[in-house]
């Protein structure tokens, strides 16, 4: 798809295995079939699940007959919401937090449901044939109400009610300012407002969800076996609504086929599942089709945002407003301000904004709820940089220009934001100036108007991220939200030399197995070859808080490098013990050998890890006075706050205007991700963001009728982008290593998603600037496209 270009990476002296693109551990397995997924694993004796699920999107459950489905040969029981009440207790989601109300929810609904898809009754069978031939025999009674399917309409005055509990469907208000943002506005030479309106969209991983539940009744003992990307956050929960002791509860994780979000969350067909594993007193096991997928996992990304500017004539940004609008679905599967939170706290962006106050509202609707999505604070940078672009329309100034005496410089940093955010080792104004040289910014506005003289319209579209990385406890503590930032990893060192480590994250597909495996040897000085990574199993991993949020560098490789340091101290000093030396301070370990510093040169020693951990494991009595035996390092890190990468990206569009259609020409991306763990890992990432985030704007969207009825429940429907549409993606990298953080990594994963949106909408608009139109809203179909600019037409 791509040759990337390489024109700078620094800061990689002094690492040798960190900054290597060695070829992914995993990919043996996955490129020949021989990867196990949830589907793949056999499990004795298993039942399977099926759920019958509401057809409408908000309506009362009047009566339940289980009794046709029961008497099918081959079903073993049919569950209701009711029958569940006794096993499971119900979440509630009620974090004391300003403006958010409290939410409960029940395994399954029990005297409404709420969405079109939501999972009413569960029927267990020999087989999933018999399961959902079944579940077609039972019979719901329903009184249809009605439904509210608009955010804006959820909240006036007599709306329908979507959770019967509260009093309001606005399920989150918060209002913030800092600065004097009235006194700016007072002086503002020009006001300049812009809107943005983001459409639903939902993750489509490759393997959809799925979990099988195993219930040992004489240990009284669940085993959990699902694609999660939170094991040990996942065992906790799962325990707590069973009435489980955690140690009760194993969580064990196949090969995961994608998640991107989606598998975060306990859902409540997992935990049904689970559940009913126990009751029945045999293993049940339930795999999503690709229609549960898309109506019933989760969606994400229906935003919307307004902004008031307060600008000087020359483009100087004083003073910024917002108003952001967030549709959370019909239930609350975490805090229901989080992500609109992130985009809020983001909106500034890498400007000089120190006036800027906001307003959030979240409100509930009869839709499916919200989860959280790569990039959940995507909408951001479009945001913000298509406020950027208004401006220079407005004021008849280059959008360049504008960016250039409103960015961050070097001699700002480090630079606390409005809204309290630390940003230090970043490169804004560094990687813009990079993007604008390598593209030849100049060049390009020449053609562009000679190409629109001969009817082409061709637009270039720029967009600066800064992409929060690794959430701290800190970040945590000062939102609100239940929960911590911090990381667990152990390293040991077998007796025969080679070495295991484990940490409490979790991949599905980013090749963790790869990178944690070179933070291990990197900081051990060892070969990444002899470094086995063992992730996903909750009594194997240390208790840490899984994949989320980009922050699988940080958080998990650098747990695992400062424990594999602490590993390398141990067997120095052993070394030293061994080669009589007083202590280790003129020893390193390289690839696995011994190097003892003499007359200032490095020189091998006759000794190998192998013979140090042969050592420290079979011959304890020689080890220097006080070691206990063995070579294990357990590991405890709290990152800081937040760490930040970011990044540049140019989008270079020609609009077909008589069809609507959109061809991307060039994309590039220059991109400050610290220090590299994997530079062609990073690329793929960077690159399969930036696609992700293409694809949301170009062709996804999540379609509900007025009565709350999901239109796109088929991979038909719902269109997603194939390799044939990914344009080929050139990345820059400027690399500056974060100096709070181990080996100076920062992590990224999500800014790709961030930067496309922002890239693609303000291209689009540049190349229809003739035209007068600017893109509000998305999807930019190409029935959108000939709608604008049939609209301007008959204006003329």
């Amino acid at each position: 798809m791509s040759d990337p270009t390489k024109l700078k990476t620094k800061q990689q002296q002094g690492f040798s295995v960190i900054g290597r693109s060695v070829p992914r551990k995993e990919d043996y397995r996955l490129l020949t079939g021989t990867a196990q997924f949830m589907d793949d694993l056999q499990i004795p004796r298993a039942l399977h699940a099926c759920f019958v699920r509401s057809p409408h999107a908000h309506a009362r459950i009047l009566s339940i007959d289980t009794d046709k489905a029961k008497s099918y040969p081959g079903v073993v029981a049919v569950f209701t919401g009711q029958d569940l009440l006794q096993w499971v207790s119900p979440a509630r989601m009620a974090p004391p937090i300003e403006g958010l109300l409290p939410m409960e929810m029940n395994v399954l609904p029990v005297d409404k449901v709420r969405f079109d898809g939501d999972p009413v009754v569960c029927v267990v069978a020999a087989d999933r044939y018999i399961a959902e031939d079944a579940a077609e025999l039972v019979e719901i009674e329903y009184e249809v109400l009605p439904a509210v399917t608009d955010m804006f309409k959820g909240m006036e005055e007599g709306a329908p009610l979507v959770d019967d509990a509260l009093h309001t469907n606005l399920v989150s208000r918060q209002t913030y300012e800092h600065g004097d943002v009235m006194s700016r506005f007072a002086e503002a030479d020009q006001i300049v407002e812009a809107t943005f309106s983001q459409h639903r969209q939902t993750h489509v991983p490759m393997e959809t969800r799925g979990c099988a539940a195993v219930w040992d009744e004489g240990r009284q003992y669940l085993t959990f076996y699902i694609g999660t990307q939170v094991p040990h956050p996942m065992r906790t929960t799962l325990a707590g609504r069973l009435g489980l002791k955690e140690t009760q509860v194993n969580v064990v994780c196949p090969d995961i086929g994608g998640a991107f979000g989606q598998k975060i969350a306990l859902y409540r067909e997992e935990l049904t599942v689970a559940a009913l594993a126990r009751h029945l007193k045999r293993p049940v096991r339930w795999q999503e089709d690709r229609m549960e997928n898309l109506l019933a996992a989760s969606h994400a990304r229906e935003d919307y945002v307004k902004t008031r500017t307060a600008v000087t004539n020359d483009g100087k940004i004083l003073a910024m407003e917002a108003e952001l609008f967030s549709d959370f679905g019909a239930y609350s599967f975490f805090p229901a301000n989080y992500m609109l939170r992130v985009v809020a706290m983001l909106l500034p962006g890498m400007y000089k904004i120190q006036d800027y106050a906001y307003e959030m509202k979240v409100v509930l609707t009869n839709k499916c709820p919200a989860g959280p999505y790569r990039s959940p604070m995507a909408v951001t940078s479009w945001v913000t940089e298509g406020t950027i672009d208004a401006i220079a329309r407005q004021l008849k100034l280059d959008p360049v220009h504008v960016r250039k005496i409103n960015m961050l410089q070097p001699e700002d940093l480090p630079y606390r934001t409005a809204t309290d955010e630390l940003y230090e080792d970043i490169t804004p104004s560094e990687t813009l100036d990079m993007a604008l040289k390598h593209y030849d910014y100049e060049a390009f506005r020449k053609q562009q108007k000679e190409a629109w003289e001969q009817g082409r319209y061709r637009g270039l579209g720029i967009c600066a991220v800064v992409e929060s990385t690794t959430y701290g406890s800190e970040f945590y503590r000062k939102a609100g939200i239940p929960g911590t930032g911090h990381e667990a990893a152990w390293v040991r060192i077998e007796p025969t030399g080679v070495i295991n480590a484990s940490a409490g994250v979790m991949g599905s597909g980013q090749g963790y197995e790869t990178t944690l495996a070179q933070a291990v040897a990197e900081g051990l000085g060892v070969k990444p070859e002899d470094v086995s990574i063992h992730l996903g199993d909750t009594l194997l991993a240390p208790y840490g808080m899984g994949s989320r949020g980009s922050r699988g560098a940080v958080a998990g490789a650098g747990t695992l490098y400062l424990a594999a340091q602490e590993a390398q101290r141990k067997v120095l000093r052993i070394a030293a013990k061994l080669l009589g030396l007083k202590d280790p301070d003129r020893l390193k370990l390289q690839e696995g050998n011994v190097y003892r510093l003499i007359d200032e040169e490095w020189v091998q020693t006759d000794l190998t890890i192998v013979d140090i951990s042969k050592t420290a494991y079979l011959n304890p009595l020689i080890l220097p006075e006080g070691m206990d035996p063995g070579i294990e390092v357990h590991k405890t890190f709290d990152p800081p706050p937040m760490t930040y990468s970011n990044a540049v990206h140019l989008c270079e569009v020609e609009v077909d205007v008589s069809t609507g259609a959109i061809d991307i020409g060039r994309y590039l991306v220059v991109e400050d991700a610290g220090r590299l763990i994997n530079p062609r890992i990073v690329e793929g990432q960077v690159m399969g963001a930036t696609v992700l985030g293409i694809g949301g704007v170009l062709f996804e969207e999540v379609i509900y009728d007025e009565n709350g009825q999901n239109l796109t429940g088929t991979l038909m429907d719902y269109m997603l982008p194939t390799a044939c549409e990914a344009p080929n993606i050139e990345i820059v990298h400027y690399d500056t290593p974060n100096h709070r953080t181990p080996a100076g990594l920062k992590g990224m994963s999500e800014g790709g998603v961030m930067g496309a949106i922002g890239a693609v909408c303000n291209a689009v608009s540049d190349a229809l600037s003739p035209y007068g139109i600017v893109i509000e809203k998305q999807p930019l179909t190409p029935s959108h496209i000939r709608s604008l600019l049939r609209a301007k037409e008959e204006q003329q």
